[in-house]
């Protein structure tokens, strides 16, 4: 009966009404952030530079001055109030993508590329394009321009401890690589951030994307966008392939959590659309190049890349260490396209030490793409991680090691010798680490192949039948036409200001928001719109799996066909899909060269050689190199001042790491050899070795093992 007396029958009828307000007032207010999305949109184009970049800066070279004309430039980042600079650390140059969208993403907030750089003490540029590229611009002006932009850097740095890091994110990372494949001693460490470099590579059932090329019959869908384009390339049809990887994502949850959050979330959703909706576009030259000899050819990891002054592009070349950031939850950049250019390169351990090569790798369990260098979380951990270990990374003896980054724990040693919330340690991986995240079998590689071959026919036949009549009726106005009618930018234009019908929404807004009255939480009707958001989203991600699952069946049945790849010349399935690059044998024979001066210069040297050969003798099983051993290293060098510089102190460092590995035990027992006339400084060099060697923790049997040794030796007199 007390159940009888409190029942209320208008208490749905209440809570359905403070719903409908809380429904349509948000309403309201949606739209009239997308209309505030348009307005943006149409300002952020009526830019002669637009962009997102949100520190002060200015220009430093502009690329269309050049004499190869590029639509590129180079600025440098002033550093925002309270931030000091300190100009004797190595500069950091930030390279965004031309991938459709306009640049600055890798510095549009505070937590980001630029701001952790800049919280390190470095100076920072960035190197950024205008939404037009120059007549006849090439991929190859692009990466000359950068060359002349990073010397102008190391010009301006005479006094810095090392070359400049450069980071490279997405489209810009595999460039970058190329550069510094012809320019091997332009910079120092690079950093490339969801960057695909191994363009076949992934996993079935889990990338798609990778499919795209085959399903379209080839590069020849490329070449006609372009010539309908008078030369140029949209780059919102990139863009748009990105939209398609995430269905539930572009028609509904990213539009969804405005509305659902719209007192909170409009700011940040109008941030990233100002970005996203700034697309740029590439001439028909670039995107061809990319597209035959990247994304189709997938020639780059293979070493088949020939610039037109007759350098071969072969990343074994390179002589920075290479550090290569990816995601386990990037759809359209994942680890095996990022990383399987290593394994396509080289056929052992081993050929990584001989090819003098630093490559560290980071794998983040589930960030998307564009988080890999947008999200604040990577920023504070990854980025700011990098930018305050670079000298380490920079001094890390050649081989394949993975970053393993810990939040720093209650009791652990020494933590305050690393900065930041973070401990860092780059832990020795092999190759087999590397295939341990999946790839293609040989048969997957042969289908692949056809496509390659298959798309070289059709561009072939394009070009002879169809090119010169689209290109004879082509307009540089029906392309503007074809432009502005594309549905990615016709969506921004016809919900803005520009449509009559939208004007209105302000002053609706503005009453909406005088008089606002959200809806609570636990509202039945609302609990039941989130129910069937979710449902929604689970629909629309349902469809993608089909849809992806039959785009996998769909390439495979194709071009898994043995009298089509026969039809198209490739040869017996035992034989290699795809050329793999062979050694150099000068290449070989300056190694052999190499290591008869180290076994000359063994017993060389003096007590600070023999200091860092024990060092790295301790340190050897271990397989690891904690930061806070380089730190501990740093201070020992600043207590006593340094003789050498950083770039000396790491050719040092490399050279008794190399002959520990030609001739261990001979090396090792050399070592009374090395202090010979300077005894005296035996016992306080054999305490710099221990702090340093035990800064990051206890050292495991082993290395307690070989540092007892280590002690006798540093006090035992050397053969008359």
């Amino acid at each position: 009966m007390a159940d009888a007396k409190n029942f209320n029958p208008f208490c749905g009828s209440n809570e359905l009404i403070k719903y409908l307000i809380d429904a349509g007032q948000r309403t309201v207010l949606f739209w009239d952030v997308m209309r505030q999305r348009g307005n943006q949109y149409l300002e952020q184009m009526a830019e002669t530079v637009p962009h997102v970049l949100q520190f002060d800066h200015h220009l430093i070279l502009d690329g269309r001055k050049l004499p190869q004309p590029v639509n590129y430039g180079i600025i440098k980042i002033h550093p925002p109030e309270g931030i000091v600079i300190d100009d004797r650390k190595r500069p950091f140059v930030v390279i965004d993508p031309r991938a459709g969208h306009g640049p600055g993403i890798g510095g549009f907030k505070a937590d980001s590329e630029i701001g952790e750089a800049m919280r390190a003490g470095h100076p920072c540029y960035f190197i950024g394009f205008t939404p037009v590229p120059e007549a006849g611009q090439t991929i190859e002006a692009v990466i000359e321009a950068w060359a002349v932009f990073l010397e102008r850097v190391r010009d301006l740095h005479p006094e810095a401890e090392g070359k400049p890091v450069v980071i490279g994110n997405c489209q810009a990372g595999w460039a970058l690589m190329m550069l510094v494949a012809k320019r091997p001693q332009l910079c120092g460490p690079i950093i490339v951030a969801g960057s695909p470099l191994s363009y076949w590579a992934g996993v079935r059932g889990v990338n798609p994307m990778r499919y795209t090329g085959g399903l379209l019959g080839g590069s020849w869908l490329t070449a006609l966008v372009s010539d309908l384009g008078h030369g140029k390339f949209d780059g919102a049809w990139l863009v748009q392939n990105f939209e398609n990887l995430n269905p539930a994502n572009t028609l509904w949850s990213k539009q969804y959590n405005l509305y659902a959050n719209i007192d909170t979330e409009a700011s940040r959703y109008l941030g990233f659309e100002r970005w996203w909706g700034g697309h740029v576009i590439l001439t028909g030259d670039e995107m061809q190049y990319i597209v035959d000899n990247l994304f189709v050819g997938n020639k780059l990891s293979s070493a088949e890349l020939v610039t037109a002054d007759g350098v071969r592009l072969d990343l074994r070349k390179i002589r920075s260490p290479i550090v290569c950031l990816c995601s386990k939850g990037d759809n359209i950049t994942p680890p095996q396209q990022a990383l399987g250019w290593i394994l396509d390169l080289y056929g052992s351990d081993e050929d990584i030490l001989a090819a003098g090569q630093t490559i560290v790798y980071c794998v983040h369990e589930k960030i998307g793409h564009l988080g890999i260098f947008v999200s604040g979380s990577m920023a504070k951990k990854e980025h700011q991680e990098f930018a305050s270990n670079i000298d380490l990374i920079d001094c890390l003896p050649p081989g394949l090691y993975e970053a393993v980054i810990q939040k720093k724990a209650p009791g652990a040693a020494n933590v305050e010798l690393a900065s930041g919330d973070y401990i860092s340690r780059f832990e020795r991986r092999s190759l087999e680490d590397i295939r341990a995240l999946g790839g293609n079998s040989l048969e997957d590689e042969r289908c692949f192949a056809a496509v390659a071959r298959l798309s070289e026919v059709n561009h072939g036949i394009y070009r002879t039948m169809l090119q010169p009549i689209i290109r004879a009726h082509a307009t540089e106005q029906g392309a503007e036409w074809l432009r502005r009618m594309h549905p990615l930018r016709l969506g921004y234009e016809m919900l803005s200001d520009r449509n009559p019908a939208m004007r209105p929404l302000a002053s609706m807004a503005q009453a909406v928001r005088e008089n606002r009255q959200p809806v609570a939480a636990d509202n039945l009707f609302l609990q039941w719109e989130k129910i069937f958001a979710g449902w929604m989203t689970a629909s629309l991600d349902a469809f993608r799996d089909w849809r992806d699952m039959l785009m996998e069946h769909m390439f495979f049945g194709t071009y898994g066909q043995p009298w089509l790849q026969a039809l198209l010349g490739l040869r017996a399935s035992d034989d290699p899909p795809r050329p793999r690059p062979g050694r150099d044998r000068d290449h070989l024979a300056s190694v052999e060269r190499r290591i008869e001066e180290l076994r000359a210069k063994m017993d060389k040297g003096g007590p600070r050689e023999a200091a860092i050969r024990a060092l790295i003798y301790v340190c050897m099983p271990e397989n690891a190199a904690d930061e806070r051993g380089f730190e501990m290293l740093r201070r020992i060098r600043a207590e006593h001042g340094a003789e050498k510089s950083l770039d000396e102190f790491k050719q040092d460092f490399r050279e008794q790491y190399y002959m520990l590995r030609l001739d261990e035990s001979r090396a090792v027992e050399l070592i009374p050899e090395l202090l010979k006339g300077h005894e005296n400084e035996g016992p306080q060099l054999l305490e710099y070795v221990r702090k340093v060697a035990t800064a990051g923790g206890p050292l495991h049997e082993e290395g307690q093992r070989r540092l007892a040794q280590v002690e006798r030796l540093f006090t035992r007199p050397a053969a008359d």
